[in-house]
This record gives C-alpha cells, sequence and structure tokens, in this order.
C-alpha cells in the first residue's frame, strides 16, 4: 500500500535537491567552425633550416542568442616565424552552442570563460593542424591550454585592477 506521507522516498526531489526545471544545467548543442583563414606569403618555401618561433593568442568571445542559449567562440591565433619573416599566420574561429540554464552570475562566467573553450579546443586544435599541413609545412600540433589556470589569471587581474568611482 502506498503512502502520501511525504517524508517518504517517492518521485520527484528530495529535500536538499534541484528538480529538473531549477538544477545547473551546461550542454553542448552544436559546434561548428564560424570563420578561418591561413596565410603564407612564400609557401612552404623557408630560407635555411625549419626552426621557427611561434606565438599563439587565445580570445573566447559570447552571445545570447536565444533565452539559455549561449553562442562561444573561442578565436586560435597562431604566427609562425622563421628569422623574422612570417612563415605562416592562422586564425580560426571556432564556435558552439550551449545550452547553459540555472547558472548563478559566476558559475555562468567561468562555464563561458573556461568550461565552453576547453570544449571547443580540441576542434580548433585540429583544423589549425590540418590548414598547416596543407599549405605544406610540417605537421604542427598546438600545446594543450589550461583554460581554467588562464580563467583564474583574467579574474584575479579583473580584481587588481582599481575601480573607477
Amino acid at each position: 500500500m502506498a503512502s502520501n506521507d511525504p517524508t517518504q522516498n517517492g518521485p520527484g526531489p528530495q529535500p536538499g535537491q534541484a528538480s529538473a526545471e531549477t538544477a545547473p544545467h551546461l550542454s553542448l548543442q552544436t559546434v561548428y567552425l564560424k570563420d578561418c583563414s591561413y596565410e603564407a606569403p612564400n609557401g612552404p618555401r623557408v630560407d635555411g633550416e625549419w626552426n621557427p618561433q611561434f606565438s599563439m593568442d587565445l580570445n573566447t568571445q559570447s552571445t545570447t542568442v536565444a533565452p539559455d542559449v549561449r553562442e562561444v567562440v573561442l578565436t586560435v591565433t597562431v604566427d609562425a616565424k622563421q628569422a623574422d619573416k612570417t612563415a605562416f599566420l592562422v586564425e580560426v574561429k571556432q564556435a558552439g552552442l550551449f545550452l547553459v540554464r540555472n547558472l548563478g552570475d559566476a558559475d555562468q562566467k567561468r562555464a563561458i570563460g573556461s568550461v565552453c573553450p576547453g570544449v571547443l579546443f580540441p576542434y580548433a586544435r585540429a583544423v589549425v593542424s590540418q590548414l598547416v599541413t596543407q599549405g605544406g609545412f610540417p605537421q604542427f600540433v598546438l600545446p594543450a591550454v589550461n583554460f581554467d589556470a588562464l580563467y583564474a589569471e583574467t579574474m584575479a587581474e579583473a580584481q587588481r585592477q582599481p575601480t573607477k568611482n
């Protein structure tokens, strides 16, 4: 015989648990290449032994596309210089649509600044590698990136900035 006593375990959220409607939720809906460019002014021809200096820049932007949907765009720019001449320059804008629901401000900022770019980075890394290889250069793989550490550094830097009154 079933009991109507609310203290008994039954269907629905238990005390201290969130229902599906109020539980924090972050999920990837789709991933796509938004933009990319590749430049190699002299093709794969380089003077001397191939020993380039690489620089990499990362940038993340977010746009609200629906009440619970954010487009996050990770921009990866890689510049390879050989003896102060550009060997190649690659820019990839890897995007994703993320369902973001019931996250507090701090959690949403962390998700967009750290978690989402971490999801998008492997896709951007593959595109950069493919473009460089198709351009005739030796295989190139971007190093791993700790987006949690970058986000923490960005937040710490923002707190050190004096506020305007």
